[in-house]
């Protein structure tokens, strides 16, 4: 399989190392300078690249029928138009605040968690995340992910960053050097705490799963999910 790389930073690098282990070839690299490329020779293309960016290049793959896995994030507010244009154009397009298989698998237990969790006013909610220094967006895609969750089975309203008032989910964001990804859910009652957490130990585990969400939409049309690609939920 041919893939293009859209954005070379640390992740595009273990992405590349990942593709080649899995019998994969590199044919396009594009940087945050590179405007103009030709994705003529592409299979499919995986774009972790920067929110200023993520749009142009997901808006070229698709009007060049190369199917597109993104894991850029704090770009959202277009998604609607990326996915409009994915239909017009008969495409295929795949985005994931994070690729990781361990975290689709926590996403579900999220969701599990706050349906249970449902109905009980005594315990309050939180989350809370931890980036290296170098991500862009606060808070994470993941956790606005799970935030999301929880706020749909829930009497939350919306999430802050801020002291959370009536019916806000409270997300905290720190940013530590050398930190992959950690999220971490917290139920808090008077008498007892319930915690889910994961831990990324590297960004080995969202390479692998941006190369397998590639292999997988490659022949496929139409907008897909993590959970098409594991096949749960």
């Amino acid at each position: 399989m041919k893939i293009a790389l859209l954005g070379y930073g640390k992740m595009g690098k273990v992405i590349e190392g990942i593709a080649i282990q899995r019998g994969h070839s590199i044919v396009l690299k594009v940087t945050s300078q590179d405007k103009n490329y030709n994705l003529a020779d592409v299979d499919v293309a995986i774009d972790f690249s920067t929110p200023e960016s993520a749009v142009d290049n997901i808006t070229n793959c698709l009007m060049n029928n190369v199917p597109v896995i993104s894991g850029t994030t704090g770009w959202l507010a277009n998604y609607n138009k990326m996915v409009e244009l994915c239909h017009e154009k008969n495409g295929a397009f795949i985005y994931a605040s994070n690729f990781s298989l361990g975290v689709n698998i926590f996403f579900e237990l999220n969701k599990t968690l706050s349906k249970l969790m449902k109905g009980l006013p005594q315990y309050s909610t939180s989350i809370e995340e931890i980036h290296h220094t170098q991500k862009l967006d606060a808070p994470s895609g993941t956790a606005i992910s799970l935030a999301n969750d929880i706020i749909t089975n829930s009497e939350y309203k919306n999430w802050t960053l801020e002291t959370p008032k009536n019916n806000e989910l409270g997300i905290t964001a720190k940013r530590i050097e050398n930190v992959p990804g950690t999220h971490e859910i917290t139920y808090e009652s008077s008498v007892d705490t319930i915690q889910i957490k994961h831990t990324a130990h590297n960004r080995d585990g969202f390479a692998l799963g941006a190369v397998i969400a590639a292999e997988w939409i490659v022949g496929k049309h139409g907008i897909f999910t993590m959970k098409d690609v594991l096949n749960i939920g």
